[in-house]
């Protein structure tokens, strides 16, 4: 029978899925990337780091996404959700800036007279600024405690978040006068009264978006490295023994959930003035569903994956787009589909040497004895 001492010693012994244990996977090669990404200024022109410093926003997103997904087994089909709800919390402080205090246009041509009470704080950086984080990780939050209180778990969690970014996105579009409905919140001019399409901000705000990326990236790596993080890897694989052992999975998953929104949130803040428009398309099911391709791709359990799945499939949407613009859907599905049936553990698992996983038809005695089950005469 398995004592109470023998489930602690699980819990704390617990690994992380396919985690670079060793020094080169946890430090040096993100030091060489932060070096890359510090020094690309110096070589790409304006419009290249424009487009660089938004998938880094998407590489936070992506990032938080592996913290709940990689490490606790949590599949959310919604974090477009908290990426969007920061990018509109962002974009609220911008367009009031733009508005010199005045009504919004699409407000006014929506048929408002007066700014809505929850417009007002928006005003001021110093609130809308730390709204990017609070407001998705309440929501998730919220979300969470309900759902894991009553046990929810695997493809039915999933299945809720989805439902969320369905529900929330429809919402958004619907309050025209207040969300600028389908079209959202754009038109933005200056930030913190400096002129927005300058390239001397741009470059700030690509700064900005790499130590953002930095500080998340330290952030789950030490929580992960901690005993929360060997709890969360051990109600992935066995959430009942957890309980057994005296946790309650429900705060913890909670409260995990929080803080991966709270950071998507974030990097939809800095999303926002980068693209130069939020809106209820980037907070539906298929950009949330585009989030967990980005994870997998790079490699689910892998920090570091993360990131590099969402650089290297956007750079690859970006670059196909540009070369292939009648058939660049197809090149990224195969992209999509090679990932997941020759490299299940991402580019960090092919990098780990891992290998690849050799389709049927490459191997020899698969081929003889689909032919000899096909036709019994044929030479084996």
């Amino acid at each position: 029978m398995t004592t109470m001492s023998s489930i602690i010693t699980v819990v704390r012994n617990a690994s992380a899925p396919v985690r670079m244990n060793d020094r080169i996977g946890s430090w040096i090669a993100p030091a060489i990337m932060l070096v890359v990404l510090l020094a690309a200024p110096a070589v790409l022109s304006d419009f290249r780091i424009a487009l660089l410093g938004k998938f880094l926003t998407f590489a936070m997103l992506a990032l938080s996404l592996n913290l709940i997904w990689g490490y606790a087994g949590m599949l959310s089909l919604g974090h477009g959700v908290f990426f969007g709800l920061g990018g509109y919390a962002m974009a609220m402080y911008l367009k009031l800036e733009s508005a010199g205090g005045k009504l919004p246009d699409f407000m006014f041509w929506s048929g408002l007279t007066e700014l809505p009470f929850f417009w007002a704080p928006f005003k001021y950086a110093w609130f809308a600024i730390p709204m990017t984080f609070i407001v998705p990780a309440v929501l998730a939050g919220a979300l969470g405690y309900l759902v894991f209180r009553s046990r929810i778990t695997g493809v039915y969690f999933a299945l809720i978040t989805q439902a969320l970014a369905l529900i929330v996105s429809i919402l958004f579009i619907g309050q025209q006068a207040y969300t600028g409905g389908t079209n959202g919140i754009t038109n933005y001019t200056t930030i913190f009264g400096y002129p927005l399409n300058a390239p001397s901000m741009q470059l700030i705000l690509y700064y900005a978006s790499v130590t953002a990326l930095t500080a998340a990236y330290l952030l789950c790596w030490w929580l992960i490295s901690s005993r929360l993080g060997r709890l969360l890897v051990a109600m992935r694989d066995d959430e009942n023994r957890v309980r057994f052992s005296g946790y309650d999975p429900a705060v913890l998953k909670t409260l995990v959930f929080s803080l991966s929104a709270g950071i998507a949130g974030v990097a939809g803040a800095l999303f926002t003035p980068q693209v130069g428009i939020i809106s209820p398309t980037m907070m539906g099911i298929v950009p949330s569903i585009e989030i967990a391709i980005w994870v997998a791709v790079g490699g689910r359990g892998v920090l570091l994956g993360a990131i590099l799945g969402a650089v290297v499939v956007n750079g690859a949407k970006s670059g196909l787009s540009e070369s292939f613009p009648a058939m660049w859907q197809y090149f990224l599905g195969l992209l999509f589909i090679g990932a997941v049936l020759l490299f299940p553990s991402g580019i960090m698992g092919l990098l780990r040497g891992e290998g690849w996983r050799k389709p049927w038809w490459l191997s020899r005695e698969q081929v003889r004895g689909a032919i000899s089950r096909r036709l019994p005469g044929a030479q084996r």
